[in-house]
């Protein structure tokens, strides 16, 4: 029987992560890391591979980052776990010992049980490199695709496969708005009228019934009874932890929401720890349980759990949630709550808005309009959100707003926050977004 100090079961964004900072930690303990899959996708990468990449082995995560940090990499599928002997059997019928044991196995696409989702040419979003080969080929050969779901999965299939020279592209979303979950009315209406401009169809408030085909998908029918023809059907509405080998094992786990763990990624049995899709999340604000799924969650979690493995050192935050995505050329950013969500929770807000070119002066190529929204609770001005759409900054902006979150700061302590700023990567400190957002919401207080 093999032994390893740390057993890693995943070899993702939460498993590598969990592999590097454990090595950082505990430099003599010997790293064992099983995963089944030959080749790791980049997750976030996946809608990318149908046209701004090309094809799947060019969004790949190498095997040398696990080298380069003494890790030992299986190749394996872990079929059992017997908690009291701290052991795990393969699939290939390998047992391995452990010290102690981190859970990183990730989510799975959710396919709703809709008539004829067993149809040749319907594909899930399965992070699985030979799978992805052939929703290639499909769309190779398809003239109309339909993706269900409009959220950031959904809408990046859709500008990808446009990019590709799809003739036909429609997005079915069952909310008012696609990216309602992320962004408010106002921000969604901007991104569907980018898609419009990008010749994608999009549907909102409309189900999918059924799916219509001889052995292939033909068309799709709506809750209107309206048909939309479709070669190739995406499905694109979302992940549910994979949880099956810890309920297995007896470990505490809801099935909808993910293993237990406490504050210190531990879960119910002392020595075995989790990290990533497949753990239970509470919302930052509210407590709640949450369905954030996020690779940078995920990762944050990592760190927690390597650190943590033979002495405690971190505490797990409860994740906020930050966003990004590109659709054509206009940029969107999310963290933290949006101001219908928080008004939901039962927050009284005051929100702010400001927007300025991203460089200084306006005159500098390549300058764009990069608009900012900030939420805050008015009775104690604590941030609550923030929503950035525009230029390619975005994503950063985004970002620091998620920091500034994360660290409960108010308006008022965010209008005196010293930025540094330049002509060629910011706004001016005059009309920097953040901040004057942030003053116009202090005024309504």
């Amino acid at each position: 029987m093999e032994k390893a100090d740390i057993l890693i079961i995943g070899g993702s964004a939460a498993g590598i992560t969990t592999a590097i900072s454990a090595r950082r930690y505990y430099p003599d303990a010997k790293i064992l890391l099983i995963r089944k899959e030959k080749e790791v996708l980049i997750p976030c990468g996946i809608p990318y591979i149908f046209g701004t990449v090309g094809s799947p082995d060019k969004n790949l995560i190498p095997d040398s980052v696990l080298g380069k940090n003494n890790v030992e990499l299986i190749i394996d599928k872990v079929v059992s776990i017997n908690k009291e002997r701290r052991t795990v059997e393969t699939f290939n019928g390998r047992f391995f010992e452990y010290e102690k044991m981190v859970l990183a196995t990730g989510s799975l696409p959710h396919v709703p049980p809709i008539p004829g989702v067993e149809l040749d040419n319907v594909f899930a979003v399965w992070k699985d490199v030979e799978y992805l080969q052939k929703v290639l080929k499909a769309l190779d050969k398809a003239k109309d695709l339909v993706i269900i779901g409009g959220g950031f999965i959904g809408l990046e299939f859709a500008d990808e496969c446009k990019k590709r020279g799809i003739a036909n592209v429609t997005v079915i979303e069952l909310l008012p708005h696609c990216l309602l979950l992320a962004c408010d009315e106002e921000i969604c209406v901007r991104v569907e009228k980018k898609l419009s401009e990008r010749g994608i169809k999009v549907l909102v408030n409309r189900m999918v019934e059924a799916i219509l085909g001889n052995k292939k998908v033909d068309y799709v029918e709506l809750d209107n009874g309206q048909k939309i023809k479709a070669d190739v059907l995406i499905l694109g509405i979302g992940a549910i932890p994979n949880v099956q080998l810890a309920l297995d094992s007896g470990l505490e786990v809801n099935e909808k929401e993910g293993i237990y763990v406490d504050e210190f990624m531990r879960t119910s049995n002392k020595n075995i720890f989790a990290a990533g899709d497949c753990t239970q999340k509470r919302c930052f604000f509210t407590g709640r349980p949450t369905f954030l799924r996020l690779a940078s969650i995920g990762t944050m979690e990592a760190r927690v759990v390597g650190a943590n493995l033979f002495r405690l050192r971190h505490r797990s935050e409860c994740p906020i949630g930050v966003f990004g995505t590109v659709i054509g050329d206009l940029a969107i950013g999310s963290a933290g709550m949006t101001e219908r969500e928080a008004k939901e929770a039962g927050f009284e807000v005051v929100t702010g808005e400001a927007e300025a070119p991203d460089k200084h002066p306006a005159s500098i190529p390549g300058t764009r309009n990069l608009a900012v929204k900030l939420v805050f609770e008015r009775d104690t001005r604590v941030l609550l959100g923030g929503q950035v759409y525009g230029s390619m900054t975005a994503g950063k902006v985004a970002n620091f707003i998620g920091a500034l979150i994360q660290r409960r700061l108010r308006a008022d302590e965010i209008v005196t926050f010293q930025v540094g700023t330049h002509p060629l990567l910011t706004a001016s400190p005059i009309s920097h977004q953040v901040e004057n957002a942030a003053e116009v919401a202090l005024t309504k207080m």
